[in-house]
């Protein structure tokens, strides 16, 4: 049995700034009628920036939705029609200053598949050069280096609870490991 949802009618709830949020009437594969709420989101660029001392660069900043500070990789959303690896490039030096000489893509990441078409693109820079961090005007954050494998295990003990942040340290972790074998 093929399981696809055909969409029989689609009704717009909302449109912001950066989501759309709608109602769709599906048909089941069974025959059944039900309804799917889906948050449209033009995606984002999440890149893991390894220095050449083994360091990674986070940045600390503050997430409203959960009324807390977060230690995060670099990451920002993309513009219409934009280039994945160009947003990656943006965010870099807007939130830590840093160039790389050096991309390598790690691949997509689909962080909440249940109601949201978001996709965040996943990189590795390497070969890095700092200068001065250009943030947003509402972009309050600071720059943290941690050795990578220290940000592997706070992936790994949750003190790194960001999805983004956890899917790429450790595809590129796992990545460098089979490049030293």
């Amino acid at each position: 049995m093929k399981y696809e949802e055909k969409m029989i009618d689609s009704t717009a709830l909302y449109e912001g700034r950066i989501i759309r949020l709608r109602k769709d009437e599906v048909l089941l594969p069974n025959g059944h009628r039900s309804t799917r709420e889906v948050v449209e989101h033009p995606g984002g660029v999440c890149v893991v920036a390894v220095a050449d001392d083994d360091t990674v660069l986070l940045v600390r900043q503050f997430r409203y939705p959960f009324g807390e500070e977060l230690l995060e990789l670099p990451a920002g959303k993309l513009e219409k029609g934009e280039d994945p690896l160009e947003c990656g490039k943006r965010e870099l030096l807007e939130e830590t200053g840093a160039v790389a000489a050096e991309y390598v893509s790690l691949g997509a990441f689909y962080p909440t598949c249940g109601y949201c078409n978001e996709i965040i693109y996943l990189y590795l820079a390497k070969g890095l050069t700092m200068g001065e961090q250009q943030p947003d005007e509402d972009e309050f954050l600071d720059v943290v280096r941690l050795p990578f494998a220290q940000a592997v295990s706070m992936v790994l003990d949750n003190t790194l609870p960001d999805g983004k942040t956890q899917a790429a340290i450790l595809k590129a972790w796992v990545l460098a490991q089979k490049e030293s074998d």
